[in-house]
């Protein structure tokens, strides 16, 4: 949310490596008209003595004291550094979210990313940047694809240490790895490349960007960019939607940028964890009544590279009290529970997309019930696998899963009861 402050001017100026001696004359004279500078430590050191403004450091953590502190030089000229590009992962943001864009100016300085595709001759436009700044190295596993170049924006002189453990711990130990340090200062340094594999455990100099060229060892498991993964990329107990049936089902759920997926009985994860993949800015919430398969949801999660799904564990629809309201909702088990289907269908705004899997005949007379009242998308998946027949092969057919999937319209009528269930379902649709 956004509170205007009609008195308080506030500029926010990006300066990189090199300090004082970088920044053009427009920002120089913006640093010394200010009331208050606010910055990092480094930053504010970096500043001569004719920007006599009052100097305050940021507090730690940074961004819950955003609003507070800004309240507190109200009606004075204020200005804060950011590095390189302030809304490039910068505090550009932040003061966006706290004070409108019309409210605050913005001086860009280059970012470390110009940098140092300028140094490696990669084209921006061709790379990925992963930021490990305060996030989880694990998200970066999302990103390993073989052939790519990744950019990733270091926390600290540890960075470079960790993203090679990790880029050996998920198959990709021969990628091609160089730390850029100091970029665009006369203390810059390039290094030399190494594969992760041979990776040097030493630090380095803290402010510093990590090149990897993705290379994937020839025996690693491969985990692709569509929904599908191997079944063997995920640690289970059975309760999987394989493969196949798990394809489908995303494509039926139809994830978008930014969006939030409900995934109920979450079992091992893999449609919320597939969910997110599909983009970085998406997001998930699974819900898993067991304890130990909601701890195996989130390994499965930090190894696939999207630590940031959550896990409720709790029994539905009690647990998904509180939630934030859903795009679409997941039933992959525990459909006959009283009152589920009808509270996922309410919770969804008009646009919505609810999708159900199911193998028993109890769960499939709840789906056709609501394919009659609600409309949508009734299927019957069947695959069917080649097996050793003796000397020959022959097709092992696996369980049929039924879907219902259906988009709430803006005119949705209210539900009627359920018909009643003889089970709990407990099987789902083998998730």
């Amino acid at each position: 949310m956004t509170r205007a402050r009609p008195t308080t001017t506030v500029t926010v100026v990006g300066l990189g490596a090199d300090g004082w001696t970088g920044i053009p004359d427009p920002s120089r004279a913006v640093l010394r008209d200010a009331e208050v500078i606010v910055g990092g430590r480094r930053q504010l050191d970096l500043l001569p003595e004719s920007c006599a403004g009052e100097r305050v450091a940021w507090p730690t953590p940074l961004r819950p004291a955003v609003p507070g502190l800004l309240d507190a030089h109200a009606g004075r000229r204020i200005a804060v550094l950011a590095s390189g590009d302030p809304m490039f992962y910068g505090i550009g943001r932040a003061l966006t979210e706290v004070l409108g864009a019309d409210a605050l100016r913005v001086l860009p300085h280059p970012s470390s990313v110009s940098y140092a595709a300028a140094r490696l001759g990669w084209p921006v436009e061709d790379l990925e940047v992963v930021t490990l700044v305060g996030r989880p190295a694990a998200r970066l596993a999302a990103a390993l694809h073989h052939g790519r170049r990744l950019l990733v924006l270091s926390a600290d002189a540890t960075t470079p240490a960790r993203v090679a453990a990790l880029l050996r711990d998920r198959g990709f130990g021969p990628s091609r790895m160089r730390v850029l340090e100091q970029l665009g200062s006369d203390r810059e340094f390039t290094g030399e490349a190494a594969t992760a594999d041979t990776w040097p455990d030493r630090p380095g100099d803290p402010l510093n960007v990590v090149a990897v060229d993705c290379r994937r060892a020839p025996d690693a498991l491969r985990t692709g960019a569509v929904p599908g993964l191997p079944d063997e990329a995920y640690e289970h107990d059975g309760q999987l939607t394989k493969r196949h049936v798990r394809a489908a089902t995303l494509g039926a759920l139809a994830p978008g940028p930014g969006e939030l997926l409900w995934d109920i009985g979450g079992g091992s994860g893999s449609v919320a964890v597939e969910w997110m993949r599909t983009h970085p800015s998406c997001r998930a919430v699974t819900v898993e009544r067991d304890p130990v398969r909601a701890e195996r949801i989130v390994r499965n999660a930090e190894r696939l590279g999207v630590p940031g799904l959550e896990v409720v564990t709790g029994a539905a629809p009690a647990a998904l009290a509180g939630l934030p309201t859903p795009d679409a909702v997941f039933i992959g088990g525990g459909l006959t529970a009283e009152g589920l289907l009808d509270s996922c269908w309410e919770a969804l705004p008009a646009g919505g997309r609810l999708v159900a899997n199911t193998v028993t005949l109890e769960s499939e007379a709840l789906l056709a019930a609501a394919h009659r009242r609600h409309g949508g998308e009734l299927v019957r998946l069947a695959v069917a696998h080649a097996v050793p027949v003796g000397g020959f092969t022959g097709w092992r057919q696996a369980m049929p899963v039924t879907q219902w999937s259906a988009r709430k319209g803006p005119d949705a009528a209210d539900p009627e009861p359920e018909p009643d269930a003889a089970s709990d379902d407990p099987a789902g649709a083998k998730r």
